[in-house]
C-alpha cells in the first residue's frame, strides 16, 4: 500500500471519526453541566456500563434480531433478482407487475405487518415476511434499471458475433447490472434490518427468542432508559457493520473493473 493511498484511506476516516468523538462528548458535558437526569438522557458513560452489564441479553436478542435480517435479505435478493430477470425477459410482464411492486414498498409495514402476523402462525416467519417485504423494492428496481442499461455498442456486437440468449445474460447484461445491484443491496441491507425492528415492535412477543426491539419495548416500560440505548446503539452498530460489509463485497466484486468502484490516484 502506497503513502497517498495511505493518506487517502485516513482522510476518509478522521473527520467522521473525529465528529463522532466530539458529538459523544458534548453529550456527556452537556448531560453533567445542565444535570439531566438519566431517565430522560443518560450519558455516554452510563451507556456503555450498562451494555457491559446486560451484555449477554442484549447479543442474544442481537442475534435473534439478525437472524430474521439476514433470512430476509436473502429473499430479497433471491425473489427481486428473479423478478428484475422476468421484467427484462418480457416488457409486458413490467408493465404489468411494476406498479403493484411500487404499491408494496409505498404501503406502510405498521399498517400491514398486524395482518400478516395474524395470518402466519409462526411468529419468526411473520417477522421475515415483514423485513422481505420492506427490502425487497431496491433489489427490484435497481436491477431492473442494470438489466436494461446495456451500451449500444456492444449489443452491436454481440449481434455480429451471434451470441446466444445466454451469452448475452451473463456476458453483457449481467456485467452491466451488478453496479446497479450493489446499489441497491446497500439500501436493502438497512431496510431489512428496519424492517426486522418494526416487525418485531408490531409484533411485542416476549421469550427467550425475541429481538432488539423487545428490549427497547421492555426497557421504556421499566424506565431503564440506559438499557434502551444500549439496545438502539446495538442496532445502529449492526446497521453500520451491514452496511460496510456490503460496500466491501461490492468492492471486491467490481473492483477491478468498475469507475464507480476503482480508486483514483490523485
Amino acid at each position: 500500500m502506497s503513502l497517498l493511498t495511505t493518506k487517502k484511506k485516513l482522510a476518509d476516516v478522521l473527520p467522521p471519526v473525529v465528529v463522532g468523538v466530539l458529538i459523544i462528548a458534548g453529550w456527556e458535558a452537556c448531560c453533567h453541566v445542565f444535570a439531566v437526569p438519566s431517565y430522560l438522557v443518560p450519558t455516554p458513560s452510563l451507556i456503555a456500563k450498562t451494555f457491559v452489564l446486560n451484555a449477554p441479553a442484549l447479543l442474544h436478542s442481537l442475534m435473534v434480531t439478525l437472524r430474521v435480517t439476514f433470512t430476509a435479505l436473502a429473499l430479497s435478493i433471491i425473489i427481486g433478482t428473479t423478478i428484475a430477470f422476468l421484467f427484462v425477459q418480457s416488457p409486458i410482464i413490467e408493465r404489468s407487475f411494476f406498479p403493484y411492486a411500487v404499491i408494496l414498498q409505498v404501503t406502510p409495514i405498521v399498517a400491514i405487518a398486524p395482518l400478516i402476523i395474524i395470518l402466519v402462525k409462526n411468529t419468526q416467519v411473520a417477522l421475515i415476511i415483514c423485513a422481505t417485504i420492506i427490502a425487497i423494492f431496491p433489489i427490484i428496481s435497481n436491477t431492473t434499471v442494470g438489466l436494461h442499461s446495456v451500451d449500444g455498442g456492444h449489443q452491436d456486437l454481440f449481434a455480429i458475433n451471434r451470441a446466444s440468449g445466454l451469452q448475452k445474460l451473463v456476458y453483457l447484461r449481467l456485467p452491466s447490472a451488478l453496479p446497479f445491484f450493489f446499489a441497491g443491496l446497500r439500501i436493502s441491507t438497512g431496510l431489512a434490518l428496519i424492517g426486522a425492528v418494526v416487525a418485531e415492535f408490531v409484533a411485542g412477543t416476549g421469550g427467550r427468542n425475541t429481538g432488539l426491539a423487545y428490549e427497547i419495548l421492555q426497557s421504556g416500560y421499566q424506565l431503564d432508559i440506559p438499557r434502551m440505548f444500549a439496545a438502539l446503539f446495538l442496532i445502529t452498530l449492526a446497521g453500520i457493520a451491514l452496511f460496510l460489509a456490503v460496500i466491501a463485497v461490492s468492492r471486491l466484486v467490481l473492483g477491478s473493473w468498475h469507475d464507480s468502484v476503482v480508486e483514483r490516484e490523485t
